[in-house]
């Protein structure tokens, strides 16, 4: 018995409700704390183990990677596949800051990594990155390689500039690809390419959107918007970016090979040899503005292709610029856009059916334009001889198209330029020839019959 008698007996369900009732005020407690931790410091969920999971790590990691970049001046942009292909005009323009609910629908993919642009130009390295890096529990791996701008045929070491850095936390990826700027006013990005010291399980180095090769873009607009809470640049024109980003292989000038050949044959450096070149650079120049507006893509074709990959330049004695087109691409505007731009019509072969080419004056230097047709496993252009109406046809095996710099432009060449300048002058391409018949001497022309002459008024046109 207890001293003070009995005890008395406690109501059971006022003990329940009891219970229930600080177990909801408690539960309510936690709800309205996470949601006011959320909305203060973003979508940071932890796993059991810790650490961040899912899309709520990436948009951590995008969070941290953007405070470093605000910190040292970071002149960076969103160039991620993925994310730019989720945008829309409405959602750009959407302050999605405003949303009340925590999301991450932008910056967070189903991918493990998330890849921004630095414009190379307007960044000046500063090693306490380093140290931030570490500071906010981030693994920093660079990539470096020659400078292409400093490399020549008069130097060909250059020196070493970031091309690449990989910011990793907890297996997750940040990756900013540089962009400089190079004298054909456009951006250019190296190769990622590691060296043998390095570690090859930093990232997923092959599912990357840049750095299989080197790519060149023209330079984008960007504008300042809101993505998932987080203030971020991106391309204002990202459609034309990321249909940039699809056909952006750069190729580099071969400067060994042309200093190479320079000591078997040293360049002509003559007042005549000299001032051909300067016009044929004004003349390619021009051409390059007047088809870029119309939207017709194009590349160096026969001796001016030969030039670029044989020595880097122009070839002083092929007294013209070679240019091609895919049929497809044919404007029927193309004649009028360069007469408005000063260089009249000097011949007009073929149709568009069959071995179309132009030809346009400059000053004392032509240009060759030749329209290529794609047939099964080959390509081919067409020539025609006036004075006979005899047809021929150059053969190719097909190709792609990529970027590469030619008097400082940025202008396409086949990918596969070796093939292409095989087919169309041998295995002896490396070798000048100054006495050179269109009709005869490429490997790769075929007699390919003759005009009719009812048509001679139409498909052979001099002026």
């Amino acid at each position: 018995m207890h001293p003070g008698g009995p005890m008395p007996r406690i109501n059971k369900t006022v003990v329940l409700a009891l219970l229930i009732a600080t177990s909801s005020i408690f539960l309510l407690f936690q709800l309205y704390y996470y949601r006011q931790y959320v909305s203060k410091n973003g979508l940071h969920a932890l796993t059991g183990k810790g650490y961040l999971a899912g899309k709520e790590a990436q948009w951590h990691l995008v969070k941290k990677f953007l405070s470093l970049a605000h910190k040292f001046s970071l002149p960076v942009f969103l160039a991620d596949k993925a994310s730019l292909s989720l945008l829309s005009q409405d959602a750009v323009l959407l302050k999605d800051s405003q949303l009340k609910e925590p999301h991450c629908t932008f910056l967070c993919t189903s991918r493990d990594f998330i890849t921004f642009g630095l414009l190379g130009n307007l960044w000046k390295y500063d090693a306490s990155l380093l140290e931030a890096v570490e500071e906010r529990g981030l693994e920093l791996l660079e990539i470096r390689g020659k400078d292409p701008r400093l490399v020549s045929m008069d130097d060909l070491m250059g020196s070493e500039i970031p091309l690449h850095l990989l910011f990793r936390f907890n297996s997750r990826l940040v990756h900013v690809v540089v962009l400089y700027e190079r004298s054909g006013n456009y951006l250019w990005h190296g190769p990622l390419r590691l060296k043998t010291s390095m570690d090859r399980t930093f990232a997923p180095f092959r599912k990357l959107d840049f750095g299989r090769y080197a790519g060149a873009y023209d330079r984008p607009e960007l504008v300042l918007t809101t993505l998932d809470g987080l203030d971020v640049r991106i391309p204002k024109n990202f459609s034309r970016f990321l249909k940039e980003n699809s056909n952006s292989h750069f190729l580099e000038c071969r400067y060994r090979e042309a200093a190479a050949f320079y000591q078997l044959y040293p360049d002509d450096t003559s007042p005549e040899a000299m001032d051909f070149r300067m016009k044929a650079k004004s003349l390619l120049h021009l051409a390059a503005r007047v088809l870029t507006e119309l939207q017709v893509p194009f590349w160096l074709s026969s001796g001016t292709c030969l030039g670029w990959f044989r020595q880097c330049n122009i070839i002083p004695y092929s007294k013209d610029v070679d240019l091609g087109i895919w049929i497809k691409d044919y404007r029927h505007d193309i004649t009028q856009a360069f007469q408005k731009a000063g260089l009249p019509l000097k011949h007009k072969f073929g149709k568009i059916e069959d071995s179309l080419e132009l030809s346009f004056q400059g000053l004392d230097v032509k240009l060759d334009i030749f329209f290529f047709y794609e047939d099964g496993d080959i390509v081919w252009n067409g020539g025609t001889q006036a004075k006979s109406g005899k047809k021929f046809k150059y053969v190719f095996p097909r190709f792609s198209l990529c970027w590469t710099e030619l008097l400082e432009l940025k202008v396409r060449v086949p990918c596969e330029t070796l093939d292409y300048v095989m087919a169309n002058y041998g295995p002896d391409w490396n070798v000048p020839v100054k006495a050179w018949d269109w009709k005869s001497s490429p490997p790769n022309v075929q007699e390919n019959g003759v005009w009719p002459i009812k048509e001679w008024d139409d498909v052979i046109q001099v002026f």
